[in-house]
Order: C-alpha cells, then structure tokens, then sequence
C-alpha cells in the first residue's frame, strides 16, 4: 500500500507555481462540472482565461470553485493541491491586462488564439473572460518517498 502524508504549505505554493494546469470544479443547481483548465498563480491568487459557455454560466450562478492541480511520475509517486475559493469574474482593464501578462507568460502558446475570431458550432463568436481565483483553503497530498 502506498502511503499518503499532507504536504507542507511552502511545498503546495511551490506545485501551483510550478504547475500550470488543472481541472475546475464548478457547480449549479446540484450538478457538478469539472473541466480541465490552464492557469497562473501569483503566491496570492490563481487567474485562468476561458470562452464564454457552460463554464462561465455555472461561474455566474456560484462563484464558489475548486481547483485541483497535481504532479503525478507514477501511480506511487506523485502530489496533488486542491485550491477552494471564490471566483471573481474580473471586468477591470487594469486588473484583466495584469491576469492576461501572467497567464501568457506562464502558457505562451494561448497567445495566438487571443487575435483570432473563433465561432463556436451555434455561430456565437467566441468571447473571452478573465478570472482570478482568491484561495480560502489550499489543501495537499503526496506520497511518501520510499516508502509502500
């Protein structure tokens, strides 16, 4: 059997930094949604962009989220973070450029898709919404090193 330990606040900070993927939980009307989800982390809150959609109607009517990132080698050495807080739909420009510079920054490659036009397959153009996750419990796992 593998042994679990909780990890150290210093060692969660340092996986959601060094990660920059993870799965969204969102919920409404007593169904959960759970999508995978690329993000930035500044020691104090998480920003994540997406298109307006399923995701963005769950986040209108419950701001609450959870988001789960983690570092798996193989099934006996790995760590996970989970991250429970309020999402907060972020409208001003000031605060959506600093978001935008450091979930860019952290995933160069979303740059493109920001200067294209997408439609979706209903015909709606794609909007784009900014996010900034405020953490109120950050929570982790790890296995122990060696030991079974």
């Amino acid at each position: 059997m593998v042994k679990i330990q909780d990890m150290p606040e210093s060692d969660m900070k340092a996986l959601l930094l060094k990660q920059d993927f993870g799965h969204l939980g969102v919920a409404r009307d007593n169904r959960p949604y759970v999508v995978p989800m690329l993000y930035a982390y500044d020691h104090e809150s998480l920003f994540f962009f997406t298109t307006l959609g399923t995701k963005t109607e769950y986040l209108d009517q419950n701001h609450e989220v959870c988001l789960q990132v983690e570092a798996i080698e193989d099934k006996e050495n790995w760590q996970s973070v989970m991250v429970t807080g309020t999402a907060e739909h972020l409208t001003d420009e000031a605060d959506i450029a600093i978001a935008m510079e450091l979930i860019t920054k952290r995933n160069p490659h979303l740059t493109p898709a920001l200067n294209l036009t997408q439609v979706d397959a209903w015909g709606r153009a794609s909007v784009v919404a900014v996010y900034r996750i405020r953490p109120r419990l950050i929570d982790g796992r790890r296995t122990v090193e060696g030991e079974k």
